[in-house]
């Protein structure tokens, strides 16, 4: 199943209360219960003015979709080709 980062543009994210992150999670859950299994949420990155978000999906329409329905910005979205870490220089 594909992977693709999002880049979600929140001006002032990284001063979003511990509540407000987590209303927004139970948002995007509730989202993604409601369009089934075959969209993931893994993890999201919290920035001064961005929260990237890691998702697994069939293609880039469900996850465009998830945002659509969840009233979150998708500004960015791109398919992950290949994934490389410091094991990839052995």
């Amino acid at each position: 199943m594909p992977k693709y980062i999002i880049e979600r543009e929140i001006p002032g994210a990284g001063n979003l209360s511990a509540e407000q992150l987590k209303s927004i999670s139970q948002t995007s859950c509730g989202v993604l219960s409601n369009m089934g299994p075959q969209i993931q949420w893994v993890n999201s990155f919290v920035t001064a003015d961005k929260i990237y978000c890691v998702y697994i999906a069939p293609n880039e329409e469900m996850v465009r979709e998830h945002a659509s329905q969840g009233g979150f910005p998708a500004n960015s979205v791109s398919r992950v080709l290949t994934n490389i870490d410091p094991t990839t220089a052995e």
